[in-house]
This record gives C-alpha cells, sequence and structure tokens, in this order.
C-alpha cells in the first residue's frame, strides 16, 4: 500500500498540466524561418556568436549577439521579412 502512495505521489509531482501555445505567442507559419534569419545575423561584421534570441507577440525576434570586439548588439527582425525593425 504504501508503494501505491509512493508511486501516485511521484506521478502527482512530474505530471504538470500541459500549456498549449496560443497563435498570438507563435511566429507566423508563412514567416521566415529562424535558421535563415540566425544564418544572415552569423554574416555581420565581427560577428562573434549569439547569446539570446526571443520571440515577441509584437511580430518580431529579439536577437542579441556580440561582436569580437566585445560590443553588445540587440537586434530586432521582422519575422515576415528577416529585415531589422
Amino acid at each position: 500500500m504504501k508503494e501505491i502512495a509512493v508511486a501516485l505521489l511521484a506521478a502527482a509531482l512530474f505530471a504538470g498540466p500541459a500549456f498549449a501555445q496560443s497563435d498570438a505567442a507563435a511566429p507566423p507559419a508563412n514567416g521566415k524561418k529562424l535558421s535563415e534569419l540566425i544564418s544572415k545575423v552569423e554574416t555581420r561584421d565581427k560577428f562573434l556568436y549569439i547569446s539570446q534570441i526571443d520571440w515577441s507577440t509584437s511580430g518580431y525576434y529579439e536577437v542579441i549577439y556580440y561582436t569580437s570586439d566585445k560590443a553588445k548588439v540587440e537586434l530586432h527582425l521582422d519575422a515576415m521579412t528577416g529585415e531589422p525593425k
């Protein structure tokens, strides 16, 4: 009986609620692929590495990267065109 209670407790701890992502929070299906945008960023002058990429429900990706001279660059890339906003 004790084993069943422990198993049920473990199952309850590891089974969290599933949250569906709404369409408003997702990039547009007909937009540029994120991999295309990353490739374009990587070709920028003095590019070193990308530290963060976030999606904004305003319709753009926020990309933070660093250059070889240690400058921090923040870009807002339009999801449809891939161009900076």
